[in-house]
């Protein structure tokens, strides 16, 4: 890994990726630019002045930007939607207070305020309801988790301030879907499956992780990322369209922590059938078993904040008789002191990883390739 230096942690202001995780934007001091995934290529720039919200809505050329509120022009209570092909803005929605998270899908536009949340129809920009929220501002300012799936529809954020709870609201159908009770400590991160299956949360201590079943509430598996606290920066789900094979988290250790899901409902699936197993609850038999939980140690430097994303996961042949390889990962990781990770991580039926970096570079000094820069 290149020497990145921990002493300007905060280059980049945000990063996102689109809803198919083919690209991936960063908002900078200086503007803000968007890559192709595969690539690493620079396809569209606007150098104008600080951004803290960029927000793509899948391949189009459509953005949801915010300032950073550095410059006057670019006010952080300015939602600014905008067509990279004319660079212009399309339309502009303004609000009494600063801007903290912005989602969209192909029907829905979400804004996140400190106390309150609007949704939009996200092609008339009719507003369709407001929803009340608890203060959204200590650590992870517009904490919340967005499920892009018209089926399965759901926004989450914290429900409390005091405790880990979280408030999962169906977008489409504009109500309240349920509440989970997942810590004792107030939420730091939390992620939805692409699907909306499933829901991922770490509390302030960020020594445990637990994945809930959105539609049962109460049912969650639950993993030990470690014994000292530390800030769960990010958590993201593999895009399977059922279980996601695996969950990953990065925090302020510098470490890539992956828990596998897939690996445990198939444990569950043969203990079920004893009758032992049918009489232990599962919160007892799976919580913090080593054997789903692998660490990749120093990924990144201690405290730079980073942002992880399981772009795919393809099933492989058999390589060998001793190890077969079912599944590999791409994940990309962007560190907000300025540069993009990708790992491919393979593991195999004794749940035993390999990882390999395959591409690192500085997301500042890429020189953009046949674009008309603003």
């Amino acid at each position: 890994m290149a020497n990145q230096s921990s002493s300007s942690a905060s280059i980049i202001l945000c990063a996102s990726f689109n809803q198919d995780n083919s690209c991936f934007a960063i908002g900078t001091r200086d503007g803000f630019r968007i890559f192709d995934s595969n690539t690493g290529k620079v396809f569209y720039e606007r150098a104008i002045g600080a951004f803290s919200i960029v927000e793509m809505r899948y391949n189009s050329s459509l953005l949801a930007i915010v300032g950073a509120g550095e410059q006057a022009s670019l006010s952080p209570r300015r939602l600014c939607l905008f067509n990279t092909m004319t660079g212009t803005a399309l339309r502009e929605l303004n609000f009494l207070t600063s801007i903290l998270a912005v989602r969209v899908n192909r029907n829905r536009l979400v804004v996140v305020l400190q106390e309150k949340t609007y949704i939009y129809d996200s092609n008339s920009l009719v507003i369709l309801d407001t929803i009340d929220t608890v203060a959204n501002a200590k650590v992870f300012s517009g904490l919340c988790a967005f499920s892009p799936s018209l089926d399965s529809c759901y926004l989450a954020f914290p429900a409390s301030t005091t405790k880990g709870s979280v408030l999962v609201y169906n977008v489409m159908e504009l109500h309240s879907h349920c509440e989970i009770d997942a810590h004792r400590s107030p939420l730091a991160a939390i992620v939805l499956s692409s699907n909306g299956m499933y829901i991922a949360t770490a509390s302030e201590q960020g020594t445990l992780i637990r994945v809930h079943l959105v539609s049962q509430a109460t049912k969650s598996y639950s993993f030990r990322r470690g014994t000292y606290p530390s800030t769960i920066y990010s958590l993201s789900f593999g895009p399977s369209t059922e279980l996601p094979d695996i969950l990953i988290a990065t925090s302020s250790s510098g470490s890539i922590h992956v828990f596998f899901l897939g690996f445990i409902l198939d444990q569950r699936s043969k203990r079920s059938s004893s009758l032992l197993g049918s009489m232990i609850p599962n919160s007892i038999n799976d919580a913090f078993e080593p054997g789903y939980h692998d660490v990749l140690h120093n990924a990144n430097p201690a405290g730079v904040k980073s942002y992880a994303m399981i772009r795919s996961i393809d099933k492989v042949a058999s390589t060998s008789m001793s190890q077969v390889a079912t599944a590999k990962a791409c994940i990309s990781i962007i560190t907000y002191n300025g540069y993009f990770q990708e790992y491919s991580l393979s593991f195999d039926h004794l749940n035993e990883p390999l990882w390999s970096l395959e591409r690192e570079f500085n997301l500042l000094t890429v020189v953009p390739d046949n674009i008309n820069n603003s």
